[in-house]
C-alpha cells in the first residue's frame, strides 16, 4: 500500500552570486563555553534545560523587590510595574576567600562582578582541558557585554538622597531629633560606602576583576551596546584575534540586574508583558519579560586552536554589525538596518543565508521587535533567490529565560554553539499558533517547537546564525558553522540523557551488595551523571557478582541499589531482571547475542529522535541518508522528523505519508543503521542477526553480506519503493 507524493520544490541551481567564497577574514574558534542561567549553574544544566524547553519565567522572588510594594495592573500608575514575572538565578555557592575577596568587602561589590569571576574560570577550563594554571596567561584578553548600570550603583545613590528625606519630614513638621532618628534608620538599609565601594559598583570592573584575580595581561574592558552588548563584545573579541593583539579571549555578556529599576524602565516604555508570558513569535506574544544570567565563550584563531590541540565547539565564520540610521525614535527597530547586519555578515563568512538552517533571534516578543525582526530576516534571507520556502528553524531562549539584556546575545550564542556541536534544533516553546502578521509559512523562515535531530547532507556542514539588537538602533549579527576538521579536535558532548546506566561489579555476592548500600548514601545534591562515570570507569566484567542499574535521578539510583541489595542478601544465587531498569547476576557466563530488525508497519515519525540527538554514532546513519534523498522529492529527514506544523490536520498528513512505502522502507532502514550503529560504537557484536519483512535488508548489512552504510540500505529502498518515482540513487 502506498500513498501519491507531491513533489516539494527543490533548491535550484546555485547561481554565481551565491557561489561560496573565502571569508574575508580567518575563522574563529570556539574553543570553551561557560553559562549560569536561570534554572542551571553550568553548561551542561543550561543546555539541558533548552533541550527540555523547560520553562523558567516565575514570580520575582522577595529577594529582588516585593510585590506589594510596586505592583499596580495600571500600566500608568506612576512608579508601579504591571509586571511581577521574569527569570531569575538561584543561589550561587561563592567563596569569597577563594577569590581573594576578603568578606567584608562583598556587600560593596556588585553581584555580576563576583558570578562573572566563577564563570570566567569555568571558560578557561574548559579551553585549557585542565591546563590552566601552566597556560601562559600575557594575550589572554577578557572582553563582555555589560550595560553602565549596575544594581549596586542604585543602592548607593539611594543612600545619597538623604537631604531629600530630611526636608520632607522637616516639611511634615517633625523636630529635628526625630528627623535625625529618622534619616538614621532609613539610610541603615543601605550598604555604607567605603573604600571598595566605587570599584564595586563600576561595569567595566567586571572584566577588570577577572583580570586582576586570573592575572590575565590582555585587554579588559566591558562594551555596551545595551541589549546587544554581548555581540558587541564578540566583535570587539574577534577584531582582537584577527589583529594579533590577543591569542586567546573571554567574551560574553553579563547581567543580574532584574532589581525595580530595570523594571521600572522597561515598564514605562512600556515593553513587557501584561499578561506575564514571553512568547516571541506566537499570535498571543504582548510584550517581554526580564531575565538575568551570565554566558562566556572562549575565541582562538581556528588555525592556532587546531595546532595547540585545543577542542572546538564550533567555528564563527562572520560577524555583522550596523545601525539603524534615521528612524522614527531612537528605540524603534527598523527592519532594513537589522538586515544591512545580516548582509555583512554573510559576505564576511563568504555563503549565502541560502545554506543557513537555524537562526536564533533575538525575539523579544513585543508586538513591534517581532514583526520588525522577521521582516529583517525576510529581507536578507530572500535575496538568496532560493526558491523554496521554510527552509531556516527559527526560534529563541528568550521563550524559556526571558531577556536578560546584557547577557542575552550571550544566551543565544551558546544556545547555537551546543546546536551546531550536538546536531539537534533545539525548540522554541510557547508558540501554538505563529503570529498570523508575520505570514511565515510564505517566509524561509518555520517555528522549531521541539528538538529535532539536526541532519544534514555533506554538501556543506551545518550554519546557523545569531541577530542582536540595542536601544539605539545597534544591530549584531553572527554566522556560525560546525567543526568539521579532525575529529580528534571537537570538544566532547555535553551529558543531555534523560537516564544513566550505573554499573558495579564484586566478587561475591555480600561485597556486591554492601557496594551498593554504599553507593545509594552518595546518591544525593544531583550526583548521578558523576556516579555513572565513575561506577563505569571501576566496572570489571569479570568479576562474577554484577549489577547494573538504569535512573533518572539520584532518588531513582537510590531507590533501586537499596532494593537490589536486599534482593541480594536475601537470595544471591537468584538472577534479577526487573522492567524498572535493575539487573542482578553472580557468576553466569554471558548468553549470545541477537539482534532483530523491524520491518515496514513499525514506523512512526520521530523513531528514534531522542538517540540520533544523544549519540553521534547513530545520527550518522541519518546524515548519510540524507545524501541518498537529496534527489527524492523531499529529503528523508524531513519525513521522519517533519517540521512542526501548525495546520489542522497536518500531523495526520505526516503520519499517513511515512506509511506509504517508498517512504516507511527507507525510514526504517536509516533508523535501523543508525541503532546499529551506536550498538557497534558501544562494542556489542551479535552472534546472530535477523529481520522481519524490509528489516531483513539491514540484517544483511548488519552481517556484513551487504556493505553497512545507509547508501546501500538506501539503493534497496530506492529499487523497491521508488522504481516508479524514478528518482536517481547515490552510488
Amino acid at each position: 500500500m502506498s500513498t501519491q507524493i507531491e513533489p516539494s520544490p527543490r533548491l535550484p541551481a546555485r547561481p554565481p552570486e551565491q557561489a561560496e567564497r573565502a571569508p574575508h577574514n580567518p575563522p574563529i574558534a570556539v574553543v570553551g563555553v561557560s553559562a549560569v542561567f536561570p534554572g542551571s549553574v553550568d553548561a551542561t544544566g543550561f543546555w539541558n534545560d533548552i533541550l527540555a524547553g523547560r520553562d523558567l519565567i516565575r514570580e520575582v522572588p522577595p529577594s529582588h523587590w516585593l510585590k506589594e510594594d510596586y505592583f499596580d495592573p495600571d500600566m500608568s500608575a506612576p512608579d508601579k510595574t504591571y509586571a511581577v514575572r521574569g527569570a531569575f538565578l538561584d543561589d550561587v555557592p561563592f567563596d569569597p576567600l577563594e577569590w581573594g575577596v576578603p568578606p567584608s568587602i562583598v556587600p560593596a561589590t556588585d553581584t555580576t562582578q563576583l558570578l562573572a569571576l566563577i564563570v570566567a574560570k569555568q571558560v578557561l577550563q574548559d579551553a585549557t582541558q585542565g591546563r590552566w594554571p601552566e597556560v601562559d596567561r600575557d594575550k589572554i584578553s577578557c572582553i563582555l557585554g555589560v550595560t553602565s548600570a549596575q544594581e549596586l550603583l542604585g543602592t548607593m545613590v539611594n543612600r545619597l538622597q538623604r537631604p531629600v528625606w530630611a526636608k520632607s519630614l522637616r516639611e511634615l513638621g517633625y523636630a529635628e531629633r526625630e528627623v535625625d532618628a529618622i534619616c538614621k534608620r532609613i539610610g541603615e538599609h543601605y550598604v555604607p560606602w567605603q573604600e571598595s565601594t566605587f570599584p564595586g559598583l563600576l561595569g567595566n570592573v567586571v572584566a577588570g576583576r577577572i583580570a586582576n584575580r586570573l592575572d590575565l595581561g590582555g585587554t579588559n574592558c566591558v562594551t555596551d551596546a545595551a541589549c546587544a552588548s554581548s555581540f558587541s563584545a564578540i566583535s570587539m573579541a574577534m577584531n582582537e584575534l584577527w589583529l594579533g593583539q590577543s591569542d586567546l579571549v573571554i567574551a560574553g555578556g553579563a547581567d543580574t540586574m532584574n532589581d525595580i529599576f530595570m523594571y521600572m524602565c522597561f515598564s514605562k516604555t512600556p515593553a513587557l508583558s501584561p499578561s506575564g508570558e514571553c512568547a516571541p513569535f506566537s499570535d498571543t506574544s504582548d510584550g517581554t519579560l526580564l531575565g538575568e544570567g551570565l554566558g562566556m565563550v572562549a575565541l582562538k584563531r581556528l588555525e592556532d586552536a587546531e595546532r595547540d590541540g585545543d577542542r572546538i565547539y564550533a567555528v564563527v565564520r562572520g560577524l555583522g554589525s550596523s545601525s539603524d540610521g534615521r528612524a522614527k525614535s531612537v528605540y524603534a527597530p527598523v527592519p532594513q538596518g537589522q538586515a544591512k547586519a545580516l548582509r555583512r555578515a554573510y559576505e564576511q563568512a563568504g555563503y549565502s543565508p541560502a545554506t543557513v538552517e537555524l537562526v536564533e533571534a533575538h525575539g523579544t516578543g513585543t508586538k513591534a521587535g517581532d514583526v520588525a525582526e522577521f521582516e529583517g530576516l525576510r529581507l536578507a534571507f530572500d535575496e538568496s533567490e532560493r526558491a523554496d520556502r521554510q527552509w531556516c528553524a527559527l526560534g529563541t531562549v528568550k521563550s524559556q529565560i526571558g531577556h536578560t539584556k546584557a547577557a542575552a546575545g550571550a544566551a543565544g550564542l551558546f544556545k547555537v554553539v551546543m546546536a551546531l556541536h550536538h546536531g539537534v534544533l533545539p525548540p522554541t516553546i510557547k508558540v501554538a499558533t505563529p503570529n498570523p502578521k508575520l505570514q511565515v509559512d510564505q517566509s524561509p523562515f518555520y517555528l522549531n517547537t521541539k528538538a529535532r535531530p539536526w541532519v544534514r547532507a555533506s554538501d556543506h556542514p551545518r550554519r546557523a546564525s545569531v541577530s542582536s539588537f540595542g536601544f539605539g538602533g545597534s544591530n549584531f549579527h553572527l554566522a556560525l558553522e560546525e567543526y568539521t576538521g579532525d575529529p580528534a579536535r571537537r570538544a566532547g558532548r555535553l551529558r543531555t540523557l534523560p537516564s544513566e546506566l550505573v554499573a558495579l561489579s564484586a566478587d561475591t555476592p555480600a561485597a556486591l551488595a554492601q557496594a551498593a548500600r554504599a553507593l545509594a548514601e552518595q546518591a544525593t545534591g544531583g550526583a548521578l551523571q558523576f556516579l555513572a562515570w565513575s561506577s563505569a570507569t571501576a566496572y570489571d566484567p569479570a568479576r562474577p557478582a554484577r549489577l547494573a542499574v538504569v535512573a533518572g535521578s539520584d532518588k531513582d539510583l537510590q531507590s533501586r541499589l537499596l532494593d537490589l541489595a536486599a534482593r541480594i542478601e536475601r537470595a544471591p544465587d537468584e538472577p534479577v531482571i526487573s522492567p524498572a531498569g535493575a539487573f542482578y547476576a553472580n557468576g553466569a557466563e554471558p548468553g549470545k547475542v541477537a539482534f532483530l530488525f523491524p520491518g515496514q508497519g513499525s514506523q512512526y515519525l520521530g523513531m528514534g529522535a531522542d538517540v540520533a540527538m544523544a549519540f553521534e554514532a547513530a545520527r550518522t546513519a541519518w546524515d548519510a541518508a540524507a545524501d541518498v534523498s537529496r534527489a527524492w522529492p523531499a529529503p528523508l529527514q524531513d519525513v521522519v522528523f517533519p517540521r512542526p506544523t501548525f495546520g489542522e490536520g497536518e500531523d495526520k498528513r505526516n503520519e499517513e505519508r511515512l506509511r506509504a512505502t517508498e517512504w516507511a522502507q527507507p525510514a526504517l532502514g536509516a533508523h535501523s543503521l543508525a541503532l546499529f550503529g551506536l550498538l557497534d560504537a558501544l562494542g556489542l557484536r551479535p552472534d546472530l542477526v535477523g529481520g522481519h519483512n524490509y528489516g531483513e535488508i539491514t540484517a544483511l548489512a548488519a552481517a556484513g553480506v551487504l556493505t553497512p552504510t545507509m547508501r546501500c540500505g538506501s539503493r534497496a529502498s530506492a529499487a523497491s519503493g521508488w522504481r516508479r518515482q524514478r528518482a536517481p540513487t547515490a552510488r
